[in-house]
């Protein structure tokens, strides 16, 4: 019974995860179209979500988000030719 539950929060998470992920898209769009650069719309999302982040878990739980962030990017997660939805 504890699996099920294990594998319905994580279906759950992931759901939201994508959820999230279309709203950002939808909001980068927006940002593009209104002639924002990418720089400047991605610094904003970031400070955004780092400030969010440090109010409701505090400074260790943003800096080890930023670390996996890094760690990722660093391993080319992120890069354009590699990147799978």
């Amino acid at each position: 019974m504890e699996q099920a539950t294990v594998d319905i929060d994580a279906m759950i998470r992931e759901e939201k995860r994508l959820e999230a992920a279309e709203n950002h898209g939808e909001a980068w769009a927006d940002a593009m179209s209104a002639g924002i650069e990418p720089e400047i719309i991605a610094e904003a999302a970031l400070t955004t979500a780092v400030a969010e982040l440090v109010k409701s878990a505090g400074e260790d739980s943003a800096v080890a988000l930023l670390e996996r962030i890094r760690d990722r990017t660093l391993a080319g997660e992120f890069h354009p030719e590699r990147r799978v939805h």
